[in-house]
Order: structure tokens, then C-alpha cells, then sequence
């Protein structure tokens, strides 16, 4: 009888072990997902109260150079991204050079700007024609992007 109560007490241990390794599994994927989606609605860029944000004076003239460049190069059908990507990279650095701004528009600003970068990067990087056009889109979209938060 000693034995039969010894060995369900091991098999009843074992069990448990088991299930909170399974608990604390499913449990670290749930928190995992949550920490995720929480990256991700902290990374969407907010409008001030319902309008846009006010971009400072000095920053203005490099955004809207940026995407003048971006625009001819589409509507020109030109072919050389590598050296649009250079003088897109340009115009943020002076951009990012020029930054004054703080508080919370500025952190709306870099939500936007983080994209942006790694857009021209991947322009920069690409060494296909084909997919570097669609790059090229999604730079054009990160600038009417800008437009929908920032003034």
C-alpha cells in the first residue's frame, strides 16, 4: 500500500512538473505577443489632439527637397537609385542636422523619420532595378506620410 501511494505521489509530481512547464511556456508566448503589439501601437505616429504636428521652420526645406527629388525621379522615369538614394540621405542628414525641435512632436517626428531611414538604406543597399523602383514608391509614401501628421 506504501508503495502504490509512493508511486502515484511521483507520477501526480512528474504530472505537475510537466503542466507548469507547459503553463509557463504558453504563458511567455502570451506575453511575447502582447510586448509585440504594444512595440508596434507605440510605434504608430499620432496626430496632436486631432491636427497635424508643427515641424520647426528650419527642418521643412529638407523634407520638402527630399521629396521633390523622389517625385522627379518617378515622374522622369529615371533610372539611377543608387544616386537618388545618396541625395535623399543627404537631405536627412541635413534634416536630422538642423533638428531643434523636443517634446512630443519631436517623438512623432522620429516615428516617422526611423522608417524613412531605413527605406533610403534599403534603396541604398538594393541591387535590383526592379524591386528598387518599388523601394522608391514606398519612399513617396513615407513622404505623403509625413504630410498626414506634420505640418
Amino acid at each position: 500500500m506504501k508503495k502504490i501511494f509512493v508511486l502515484g505521489m511521483s507520477v501526480l509530481l512528474l504530472w505537475s512538473c510537466n503542466n507548469t512547464t507547459e503553463k509557463a511556456t504558453e504563458k511567455q508566448e502570451t506575453e511575447t505577443h502582447a510586448e509585440h503589439q504594444h512595440d508596434e501601437s507605440s510605434e504608430a505616429i499620432e496626430l496632436n489632439n486631432g491636427e497635424k504636428w508643427l515641424v520647426n521652420e528650419e527642418m521643412k526645406p529638407f523634407v520638402m527637397k527630399g521629396e521633390e527629388l523622389v517625385n522627379a525621379y518617378i515622374q522622369n522615369n529615371q533610372a539611377d537609385y543608387k544616386a537618388l538614394a545618396q541625395q535623399v540621405k543627404d537631405q536627412n542628414s541635413q534634416l536630422i542636422k538642423s533638428c531643434t525641435m523636443d517634446g512630443k512632436s519631436h517623438d512623432e517626428l522620429h516615428k516617422w523619420l526611423h522608417p524613412h531611414l531605413e527605406i533610403v538604406k534599403a534603396l541604398e543597399d538594393e541591387r535590383d532595378a526592379t524591386k528598387a523602383n518599388e523601394t522608391v514608391l514606398q519612399l513617396q509614401h513615407s513622404y505623403q506620410q509625413y504630410h498626414q501628421y506634420f505640418n
